[in-house]
């Protein structure tokens, strides 16, 4: 891909679509927040760092469970049962 494969425009907001084969060769999705730096006469995007903190936070759900909400007592319960039951 090479710089002059795309182009965008700015609107009255100032607001720029960027591309979505761009997006999609960077990995960006609806919602990432980027760091924009200007360097003279260019711009760079680039993704914000999330901190340990956010990133854990991202995982959280991610098993897909919708059940109640159960203890750690209640878990290790239903671990060691099923491990059991495995043998």
């Amino acid at each position: 891909m090479s710089k002059a494969d795309f182009s965008t425009r700015l609107s009255a907001k100032g607001q720029v679509v960027i591309p979505k084969p761009i997006r999609d060769a960077n990995g960006w999705h609806e919602g990432l927040e980027l760091v924009v730096e200007a360097t003279g006469t260019s711009v760079v995007l680039r993704p914000r760092a999330e901190s340990r903190a956010r990133a854990a936070e991202a995982l959280l759900g991610c098993a897909g469970y919708a059940g109640p909400r159960r203890t750690l007592a209640e878990m290790k319960k239903a671990i060691a049962r099923e491990a059991k039951a495995r043998k």
